[in-house]
């Protein structure tokens, strides 16, 4: 069993992978922005940490004293509804940058041999040089791109129509995440196959 600091444990899949990553025995310390989420982590099993992915030094103090094995990254900066997204680009373009920057650098610092990060296995419009630089730097870090098809399910964008390939169910993109901890550098696409309907 290993010890997984989860960066973004209470988004749509962190809020699901964190029970399979504790049913499969490993200790979980889940990083959250909100201190009104520390007691929702503590009864999910994890070790609770509030922090700011920009405060470059709590965060580096918070992964070197839990001292993980591995890090995985399933930050974003997304709006509730989908049509306000283009209005969230340069947030959430600050998270894949400086917030990857700082959560790479806190794993070096702590000896972390494990790196995995969520991407998104589509190009959104308008280019993705953001995206391009956030999953050059994972791998030089010598880390996992996991490339996610659009969401559906409860709690997505998605929650009673199907979006177009490429897709997956969030909880079958839970599910299918977690033997990926010991999986080697590289990119990983996760999306049902072309013409599934899948679980929704």
């Amino acid at each position: 069993m290993a010890r997984i600091f989860l960066a973004g444990a209470t988004g749509v899949i962190g809020v699901r992978l964190l029970p399979l990553l504790i049913a499969e025995g490993h200790a979980v310390a889940a990083m959250t922005r909100s201190e009104s989420k520390r007691e929702a982590l503590v009864e999910a099993g994890a070790q609770p940490v509030v922090c700011d992915v920009y405060d470059a030094d709590a965060l580096r103090d918070a992964v070197v004293a839990f001292a993980p094995e591995i890090v995985l990254h399933q930050l974003t900066d997304l709006p509730d509804r989908v049509e306000e997204i283009p209005q969230y680009s340069a947030r959430n373009a600050r998270i894949r940058g400086e917030g990857t920057r700082n959560l790479l650098d806190a794993a070096a610092a702590a000896g972390v041999r494990h790196f995995l990060a969520q991407s998104i296995a589509w190009t959104p419009s308008g280019g993705a040089p953001s995206l391009e630089d956030f999953e050059g730097s994972v791998l030089a870090f010598g880390g996992v791109i996991v490339k996610y098809g659009q969401l559906y399910g409860p709690g997505t964008y998605y929650e009673s129509t199907l979006p177009t390939h490429p897709r997956i169910h969030v909880d079958d993109a839970a599910q299918r995440t977690v033997p990926l901890i010991a999986a080697p550098s590289g990119v990983v696409v996760l999306a049902d196959a072309e013409g599934s309907e899948g679980n929704g």
